[in-house]
């Protein structure tokens, strides 16, 4: 996998070297470089193959230049301990459930393969890292829980002070060790800008050796495109491509879609399911991009108003506003409509959806009423007891915990408190590193 910067074409890298990274010297993100024709891998898969079968020898082919087969699989098998399931809501009408590992969001999925990678790599050396990474939620979560007593690695996570659910910030906050959280006097876009500029910083960058794990870095995008794999083989047997419904914030999600898809990966569609911030959608009518200070939603984690990975987009489709439309179309869920979703779906389905499930799932609705005979798989990205709160006051309803969110109820929140200025940051990092 040749990975070059969406800033600088001739900064090039492998794998190994750009997750170590993050973001490139000149702010931009990776991407691979080539296309791989990925068709005759995937065709041969079939419905009994594992998650992690699967996802083991899509790693080893992509990486087959800088470890071997076994190598592969120790990474995967070190990542997932748990997989995907899908669950049928209607004969056209599927959801995707990605809250099954530790941290019960999507994000597990990238940040333990990000983290088995770079102790894979790292296995040996007298190297070390600090993870510097911005959440809105779930993504802060799922890195703490990934390099939580990872040899040589050290995370500090920013999150928006007031911004998160009280359980998603148990998560940041609990673990203690070698996980440290920042809780920033702003929102999410304040968080990410101070990460961006100490990445920018190449004295600071050096000196600490920071790389990130949000979705800015492509080892927690590229695994996020196996779920997308298995989802397809698994319905296989309709005969027809499926469209992928997104619930999206920093777009990283899309993306990893995006990528399998130019894989060779059989796919009709994507629809990126935003809330209120929906600066995406809006490019997709107006071939303008404008980006805007975030806003906030009962589907916090998708509160980005200035998404990283539209940068790996707009350079996958050279900038093109008509070739994004030719595969992705955009839909707004302001909270009215969102709350709204939680109510008819557990009315019609008996399934309690988290508010950014609920986002998809409405999305993906509105697409069936137009295309009745269409197969479209709705990604669930969080489980509904992450949102405790939300539930009980939209459906009077309070979620059953999964055992890895009840632990947490009980537990102190140790977080330091900083105002939203990348001065802040670096005298954090001085004063502690």
């Amino acid at each position: 996998m040749i990975l070059a910067s969406t800033r600088n074409k001739n900064e090039i890298k492998t794998f190994h070297q750009a997750i170590f990274i993050g973001l490139s010297p000149e702010g931009g993100l990776y991407y691979p470089t080539e296309t791989p024709d990925m068709r005759d891998i995937i065709s041969r898969f079939d419905k009994s193959i594992s998650f992690n079968d699967m996802s083991s020898a899509i790693t080893a082919e992509f990486l087959k230049d800088e470890l071997d087969k076994k190598g592969a699989e120790r990474i995967v098998n070190n990542a997932f301990y748990f997989e995907p399931q899908i669950k049928d809501l209607s004969e056209n009408l599927q959801v995707l459930e990605l809250f099954h590992g530790g941290t019960c969001a999507f994000k597990d999925f990238g940040a333990s393969f990000l983290a088995s990678s770079m102790e894979e790599f790292l296995k040996g050396k007298d190297d070390k890292a600090i993870i510097l990474t911005a959440t809105s939620g779930d993504t802060g979560s799922a890195v703490a829980r990934a390099f939580h007593n990872k040899k040589n690695i050290d995370v500090i996570i920013l999150y928006p002070s007031g911004r998160v659910s009280p359980l998603q910030e148990k998560q940041l906050t609990t673990l203690g060790g070698n996980i440290q959280a920042l809780e920033v006097e702003g929102n999410f876009d304040d968080c990410q800008r101070m990460v961006k500029e100490a990445f920018s910083n190449a004295e600071l960058k050096q000196k600490y050796k920071l790389t990130s794990a949000n979705s800015i870095n492509i080892g927690r995008l590229f695994p996020q495109s196996f779920y997308y794999i298995w989802a397809e083989i698994q319905g296989r047997a309709r005969g027809k491509k499926p469209v992928f419904t997104v619930p999206s914030g920093n777009f990283g999600n899309l993306t990893a879609g995006l990528y399998a898809s130019t894989w060779g990966l059989p796919v009709k569609h994507f629809i990126a399911a935003t809330n209120n911030n929906d600066v995406v959608p809006q490019y997709l009518k107006k071939g303008l991009y404008e980006p805007r200070a975030s806003v906030q939603t009962y589907s916090n984690a998708m509160d980005v108003g200035a998404p990283s990975n539209f940068e790996r987009m707009l350079q996958l489709y050279n900038g093109n506003v008509d070739s994004f439309l030719s595969q992705i179309s955009g839909v707004k869920i302001d909270d009215k409509e969102t709350t709204s979703a939680m109510k008819q779906i557990y009315k019609d389905y008996n399934y309690l959806a988290c508010p950014h499930t609920a986002v998809g799932i409405e999305a993906s609705q509105r697409y069936l009423k137009e295309n009745p005979q269409d197969w479209v798989i709705s990604l669930s990205t969080a489980h509904p007891g992450k949102f405790l709160e939300v539930s009980q006051d939209v459906l009077g309803i309070t979620p059953e915990l999964p055992e890895e969110l009840k632990v947490l109820q009980n537990k102190k929140k140790y977080s330091y408190k900083i105002l939203n200025e990348t001065e802040e940051l670096q005298a954090f990092l001085k004063k502690h590193y």
